[in-house]
């Protein structure tokens, strides 16, 4: 579930940003960059130093188009292999066949306008104006994002009983950047309202329903973005996180999703320094195309005081065998020693996902408990930093709607809980008070300290992305996991809390499935900072598993 207002709801947006130093991302790769800059001769790749491109061929059939990875698109069209018409034609007939049977993408544009706009960008490269690495990409911002002349529903606004959003007037940064990079903004993928919870579901649009099977929740809330790429309806995706929201749709829809290091992808809105919470991110099939479009999203602007330098150089992995996780360290989390109630099939699916790891070269420990430190009592203090945490930013954020008695009656339980666990107490709790919140950020702080400790010992730090396999899509959230009930709606995923806490990069993977055909990933946190790190693992893996290449959901399989 993601903040809900940290894609520039509201905000005008235009751009500072920084460029790139030179640290390696993967050994052995090749630099990409922004790759914005002017087009060369029809033939000629997409520029950006030693770039190591694939090679792509104009298929016979271009329904094949959507089949190719980000990267391969892009040379495609650079190299005017097919045209950014024949690309939109492509997604379109693909959404057109899936997006009903899912429900991931929403507020569609007309087909025309979409095919006009795409024959404006061929006729910018036939002109030799190239606008980046995405040029001509058919793109859908995730709905709690403006993008300027749509509406912002934020799965709440349009209901019956509530007044539609008006237009936006400017984009919100992460879409300012996808545009600038040649991005066509064709819709919106679906939220949940205020992006709470991690079910997609609201009284706008419905709810989105998983890639693998129909009847399951996609997750939340980016699951219409993670449906959308699992389903090859778009090339990449924008998501946003605060509890878990780039992990665990990524995890139950079989993609890659990248939860970056707070303020490496800038948001900007009415308040920036308390909320150190929602980011957004990237979601993508390959690990390539989760470091090209970090490196499209990411990045200082002087409007978002605590955004950072792009401090790495994001590099296209290397050839195959290139990448090695041999001699690196693990700390095998699962379950937290029996802490967190988890669906056992999920621990033997990650396991024996961890396993593999093994194979790799990696060292592995098990450890059964979150690290202490002096003010942190590891598993104990975890859900409590967590709620004051929690309630504290979003019931603030939500506050001014539930002051509005006509719109407070629209709100979901799940949001009238967050704002009344600040105001009146939730779960047998107080309210929160001033002195609650400075010490739960004393708590959060000596939880930091305690995992710094422990990436002294390890590099990366793994967890399943969610406690169980998707579940029924008619419910609205889990009420019980393995016969523990659960206090609130998302008590279940409390594994993701983590991450997000640590304010530091946390990857999804997959990880494996169920024997029902499920899918869940991994969680694999690295140190604050080293978002290359955590591709550097995701490159390795997805040459050791291939289950995004080898697993294709059921309803694009050929």
């Amino acid at each position: 579930m993601a903040s809900p207002f940290s894609s520039d709801v509201g905000t005008p947006g235009s751009e500072g940003h920084a460029q790139l130093s030179r640290r390696s991302l993967v050994a052995g790769a090749s630099a990409v960059g922004a790759l914005i800059g002017v087009a060369p001769a029809a033939g000629a790749a997409p520029s950006a130093p030693s770039v190591v491109w694939p090679s792509v061929k104009r298929p016979a059939d271009l329904s094949r188009i959507v089949a190719w990875s980000a990267a391969e698109l892009s040379v495609a069209i650079r190299r005017r292999t097919v045209t950014c018409v024949e690309v939109m034609s492509a997604y379109l007939d693909r959404i057109e066949a899936v997006n009903p049977k899912v429900n991931a993408i929403v507020a569609l544009r007309p087909r025309a306008e979409l095919l006009e706009e795409a024959a404006g960008k061929d006729r910018l490269l036939a002109a030799g104006t190239y606008q980046g690495w995405m040029h001509g990409f058919p793109q859908a911002a995730k709905d709690l994002a403006n993008v300027k002349g749509m509406p912002t529903s934020l799965g709440f606004f349009g209901q019956p009983g509530v007044p539609a959003a008006s237009p936006a007037t400017a984009d919100a940064l992460v879409v300012e950047r996808m545009r600038s990079a040649g991005a066509i903004f064709i819709g919106k993928t679906n939220t949940p309202e205020f992006g709470l919870g991690s079910h997609t579901y609201n009284n706008v649009f419905g709810t989105t329903f998983n890639a693998y099977d129909q009847s399951r929740s996609a997750g939340g809330s980016s699951g219409g973005a993670a449906v959308a790429v699992a389903l090859r309806m778009l090339p990449v995706a924008d998501g946003s996180d605060f509890f878990g929201s780039l992990r665990n749709p990524p995890g139950w829809n079989n993609v890659l999703g990248l939860r970056p290091s707070y303020g490496r992808v800038p948001g900007v809105g009415n308040e920036q320094f308390v909320q150190q919470g929602g980011t957004e991110g990237p979601i993508a099939r390959t690990a390539t195309d989760l470091a090209l479009f970090l490196d499209t999203l990411a990045g200082y602007d002087v409007r978002a005081p605590l955004s950072i330098e792009r401090d790495v150089e994001l590099r296209q992995p290397g050839k195959p065998g290139k990448v090695s996780m041999r001699g690196h360290r693990v700390a095998w989390m699962a379950d937290l020693g029996g802490y967190l109630p988890m669906d056992p099939e999920v621990l033997e699916v990650t396991g024996a996902a961890v396993h593999r790891m093994r194979g790799m070269g990696i060292e592995v420990d098990k450890v059964d408990a979150l690290p202490t430190a002096p003010g942190f009592a590891g598993n104990a203090d975890l859900w409590p930093t967590w709620l004051v945490f929690r309630h504290w930013l979003i019931g603030g954020i939500l506050k001014p709607l539930h002051d509005n008695p006509q719109l407070r009656e629209k709100m979901k339980p799940e949001a009238i809980y967050e704002v009344e666990g600040l105001l009146t107490g939730a779960d047998g709790n107080p309210a929160i008070s001033g002195i609650d919140a400075w010490n739960g950020s004393v708590k959060r702080t000596a939880m930091y300290q305690a995992f710094r400790q422990l990436f002294e010992t390890y590099d990366y730090v793994v967890l399943p992305t969610a406690q169980i396999f998707p579940f029924d899509a008619e419910e609205t959230w889990p009420k019980q996991i393995h016969g523990t009930a659960m206090s609130s709606y998302h008590r279940w995923m409390e594994v993701t809390a983590i991450g997000t806490l640590l304010g530091a990069p946390t990857l999804a993977v997959p990880g494996g499935f169920s024997g029902d055909g499920l899918p869940i990933g991994l969680q694999v946190i690295g140190r604050n900072h080293d978002d290359a790190g955590v591709l550097d693992f995701a490159a390795a893996w997805e040459r050791e598993t291939r289950f995004v290449e080898d697993h294709l959901p059921p309803l694009i399989a050929r």
